[in-house]
């Protein structure tokens, strides 16, 4: 209707008018596909308003129709959704059975022309000549027109209409294109009200990542950061990034993680809606279980690692590891980024202490004898090290020594100081 019409029918009434917003409608559609492909991987969106599975394949996985209605059911009420539904051997004729009124589950058994039979022609809006024409005849519901002869009918209606009407009743193929999941992940909550304490936006948090973790398994995908988008009441966002030192789809470590952060986030304002982003997807790789300690046993150091990031900074945790150098000082990589190791080898630090000295300090010598807390004995050498001729030479002779206590010690001596001295201390 026009607003003047509008106006015209509430009369004295106040009038609230909205503008519709077409591409909201379909960024709502297509989180409701990321939604049905983890009970369908066969489904499609129909016309601007409709979502089409097809359900046939996956009866067994879900152990009956009944259970599979009620996870429907219960996954769009989840959404804060109403539709209207029907069940047919057709994507058409389910469409167009979706606006009976008295069509249910128990309908099934009825042959189909019979329950499409009661259908106003209005229904099929995109055919609005024809069914103005068909309805000057005296034609108004679904069952007059079926009952027609298919070649009066065909030369009444053309080709387009009675290929409508055969694909309605099975007897022509009805091809459409599979819903294919997108590259990156997006979804929203919209709270209807403000929200004004941290401790609100947890249940959508929860329901979100729970979300995002099904879209993953079923496109077998996982990730290592997610972004929050809170939208505050002005439209203004605040975003919070999570991140995890490793990929996985455990909606439950990642309800840990952004429960530490938005325990330290400060709210700018009231939040409206929560939307949850997700851009960094790449192929899962199962882990390996030790088949003896369940992982359920003990936590794992990169869970660990992931709540101390995410409750004290990135910056406050430092990753100790090698890196491909020679010279024992210049191999230790400290650093906050766990990447940053990424390339480096450890091959080479089997016979070597993992800390070293800050600095080497000399060695007493008296005759063929090393002194360190009393006398060294020479265990296991020598390991050459020669690098650095190109600003400041040295060659080193690497020894494993060990003292009258049994402590080990990394001993060199330097080629072209004639020197000895320490440089490290094994565990």
């Amino acid at each position: 209707m026009g607003t003047a019409t509008v106006r015209a029918l509430a009369g004295d009434e106040p009038v609230r008018l909205l503008e519709r917003d077409e591409q909201a409608e379909q960024r709502c559609l297509q989180q409701l596909c990321c939604w049905a492909y983890g009970i369908t991987p066969t489904l499609c969106t129909w016309q601007a308003d409709c979502l089409q599975l097809e359900i046939g394949g996956c009866l067994g996985l879900f152990q009956g129709l009944d259970a599979l209605l009620l996870e429907v059911a219960s996954g769009i009420s989840s959404r804060g959704y109403r539709v209207r539904h029907a069940l047919a051997p057709t994507p058409k004729a389910a469409w167009l059975l979706s606006f009976a009124t008295q069509d249910t589950a128990l309908a099934i058994q009825q042959p189909l022309e019979e329950r499409l039979a009661p259908l106003p022609l209005n229904l099929l809006a995109q055919f609005a000549s024809t069914v103005d024409s068909l309805r000057r005849a005296g034609l108004h519901t679904l069952g007059d027109v079926l009952r027609l002869p298919p070649v009066a009918l065909g030369r009444r209606c053309g080709r387009e209409f009675t290929h409508f009407l055969q694909q309605l009743l099975g007897q022509r193929e009805d091809l459409q294109v599979d819903y294919r999941p997108p590259a990156d992940f997006s979804d929203e909550h919209w709270f209807g009200y403000e929200v004004k304490t941290n401790d609100e936006l947890l249940p959508a948090v929860q329901r979100l990542l729970q979300s995002l973790c099904r879209f993953l398994r079923n496109t077998q995908l996982q990730t290592s950061e997610i972004t929050w988008q809170l939208v505050g009441v002005d439209h203004k966002l605040q975003e919070v990034c999570v991140r995890s030192s490793s990929s996985h789809s455990d909606w439950g470590n990642w309800y840990q993680l952004s429960r530490i952060r938005f325990e330290r986030l400060q709210l700018r304002g009231s939040v409206e809606g929560v939307v949850l982003a997700c851009g960094q997807l790449r192929p899962a790789q199962q882990d390996s279980i030790d088949l003896f300690r369940p992982r359920n046993q003990r936590e794992s150091l990169a869970s660990l690692l992931d709540r101390l990031c995410n409750r004290l900074g990135l910056q406050a945790i430092e990753h100790v590891g090698c890196r491909d150098e020679h010279l024992p000082e210049c191999a230790l990589l400290v650093g906050s980024d766990p990447a940053g190791d990424a390339h480096g080898s450890t091959a080479h630090c089997a016979q070597r202490p993992f800390w070293l000295l800050p600095q080497p300090q000399a060695l007493r010598q008296h005759g063929a004898r090393l002194y360190w807390n009393g006398v060294l004995q020479l265990l296991y050498g020598p390991e050459r090290i020669e690098d650095n001729w190109w600003r400041d030479a040295v060659s080193r002779d690497y020894y494993i020594a060990v003292d009258s206590s049994g402590q080990r010690y990394w001993v060199f001596h330097d080629r072209l100081a004639r020197q000895w001295y320490i440089h490290g201390v094994f565990a």
